[in-house]
């Protein structure tokens, strides 16, 4: 045995030195390819793995220079419109199709985990449980796993009515409830724990069913967010442990009362009960962020042994302070915002939130914080936890040339692969205007490389297609580009131009002419503006080939630039 590991450290050695990546052939003739030139021996309770692959499903491990690797690559070759393929019995040929409101998480078994808010094309999930899951070891082929949950937890209803009682008010015995956005996290490698939301979505007066016919004046009711575990994702049995949090009001008890169906929007709930986000700091606490539209977002700490919140609840009208305090909001009653993300990254806490409607406009923002709890600031120092608009924008609609292009990008999920490497992920939709009918319906899920540039994360412009990162050099970088100046224009697609990059290191043809330009570690610099430089998938090229993309922010924050090379690349040595 010690003449086997020392012969793989070897291995792993001339790897790295040769700039290579290792693929590992398994027994079923699938194979993997590691990430960052890295080839990993991990023990799975009493089995080891190489990489993700239990260590007996092994047939051979080759070692591939990168640049040979580089020259075979073939993109993704899933359809990104899906429509012929919607049906329920078609599922397990979806793949990234029917994606919406995406929670990712790496499990310890090498898997990346995904699940969803109820919502897929001519809503075919209903009637098959809830918060569907796929899974991947590639985060580009995924496999559709089906429903988390199958039956809905008794104590939803039960906690509705308890709250209604109290208020005076009549029971509800027909509700009308959504499921939305849930958070999977893994607590250690043999607890998983997925926070979710059901929406309960009748009127508060009256507990009819909330339509314009039934409008009874008053608010609709509350959401309310639960956690549920399981020691095996893989397995997608999951236990519930019942009532986490709900939404809460500083209007008192009684101030549901609502004039107008349309134009009202003085929302009864302080902190709307959805979209949880939780992360485990370096300190070991646990702690959820968590809120929509209603006033902002919300950061309660929890009881790490349970999941749920540290401090009991009470009632949700009075005395809130146990129901979080603000971390982050635009200002007002109603706002558009909602979808927060919190990651920890070398001493700062990344929030991520979704702005505006999410059809179209949809767009990404980020801020940071030395301390969970706020304040967080803009890249341009404005402080948000007080209120404020968020910037960098680091995802917004756009289209390369020649391309329908995205929109309603956001609601993300942010996690990393364990070796440093991070990625963003979230639902997109074809325009209004694309060819075909109800192409804003069509939803893809996007996996998008992130990187960090000054402190701060950039996201990749184009989708995530696992392209061997073979070293970039200065004269791949020459040519012709597609640019695209990420400004905040709601409810626009913006759209690419033509920039050059010259030999003699001049910009020109762009908002970034006349600037010259370096390069050095992977970081190109135009003018004063830093930008992330990576391999990655050109999706609007026949075939999905390999071009190389970069992504970058102002040090004021409030311009990103997005681009990909075009044309064929320099031969790779």
């Amino acid at each position: 045995m010690k003449t086997r590991f020392a012969l793989l450290a070897a291995i792993l050695l001339l790897g790295t030195a040769a700039k290579a990546q290792f693929v590992v052939e398994n027994t079923n003739g699938s194979t993997t390819t590691t990430t960052n030139n890295n080839l990993t021996f991990s023990r799975y309770g009493t089995s080891w793995r190489i990489g993700t692959v239990p260590i007996d499903n092994v047939k051979s491990i080759t070692l591939q220079p990168l640049a040979e690797r580089l020259q075979g690559y073939s993109g993704p070759t899933y359809a990104d419109d899906y429509r012929n393929i919607t049906s329920w019995s078609n599922r397990t040929k979806w793949n990234l199709a029917n994606v919406h409101d995406p929670t990712v998480m790496k499990a310890a078994d090498g898997y990346y985990y995904m699940y969803q808010t109820d919502a897929s094309y001519g809503n075919v999930q209903n009637g098959h449980g809830h918060f569907h899951g796929r899974r991947s070891r590639n985060l580009v082929d995924w496999e559709y796993l089906g429903a988390a949950m199958n039956t809905v937890p008794a104590w939803v209803k039960d906690t509705v009515n308890a709250y209604r009682t109290a208020m005076g008010l009549e029971p509800i015995s027909n509700f009308q409830l959504g499921y939305w956005a849930p958070c999977a996290r893994m607590v250690h490698d043999s607890l998983y724990r997925m926070y979710y939301c059901i929406v309960v979505d009748n009127l508060i007066k009256s507990g009819a069913v909330n339509n314009e016919a039934n409008f009874d004046g008053s608010w609709s009711e509350r959401a309310l967010i639960g956690v549920m575990e399981t020691d095996d994702p893989a397995s997608n049995k999951w236990i519930d442990k019942g009532f986490v949090i709900g939404s809460s009001t500083d209007k008192g008890r009684d101030g549901w009362s609502r004039s107008s169906y349309t134009t009202d929007w003085n929302a009864y709930f302080k902190f709307n009960a959805i979209d949880p986000t939780v992360i485990i700091n370096p300190e070991g606490e646990h702690w959820m962020i968590y809120g929509s539209w209603h006033s902002g977002f919300a950061a309660v700490q929890l009881d790490p042994e349970t999941g749920k919140t540290l401090q009991p609840l009470g009632y949700p009208w009075g005395d809130i302070s146990a129901y979080g305090s603000t971390v982050a909001t635009r200002g007002g009653r109603w706002q558009g915002s909602e979808g927060p993300e919190i990651v920890y990254h070398d001493g700062y806490y990344y929030l991520f939130m979704a702005y505006d409607g999410l059809d179209i406009p949809y767009n990404t923002r980020v801020v940071r914080s030395k301390n969970i709890s706020g304040p967080y600031t803009g890249r341009d120092g404005v402080n948000v936890t007080t209120g404020g608009q968020a910037y960098p924008v680091v995802t917004h609609p756009y289209k390369f040339a020649g391309d329908n292009g995205w929109v309603g990008i956001s609601h993300c999920a942010v996690f990393d692969d364990g070796q440093g490497n991070y990625f963003y992920c979230s639902q997109q939709r074809f325009p209004e205007d694309a060819p075909g009918w109800a192409s804003n319906a069509v939803m893809m899920g996007g996996v998008r490389a992130i990187k960090w540039v000054d402190g701060w994360p950039v996201v990749m412009p184009e989708r995530y297609g696992a392209v061997p990162q073979a070293p970039i050099s200065e004269d791949e970088l020459t040519g012709t580009w597609e640019l695209i100046a990420l400004s905040y224009n709601y409810g626009k697609q913006d759209a690419a131009v033509s920039m050059q990059l010259k030999e003699d290191h001049a910009v020109s043809g762009s908002p970034l002419t006349a600037r010259k330009w370096s390069f050095s570690g992977n970081i190109l610099t135009i003018g004063t503006v830093h930008m992330a430089v990576a391999r990655e998938t050109d999706w609007e090229q026949t075939g999905r080939p390999a071009t190389i993309v970069f992504a970058g922010t102002t040090s004021n924050g409030l311009q990103t630039y997005w681009a990909k090379r075009v044309g064929p690349l320099p031969a790779t040595e």
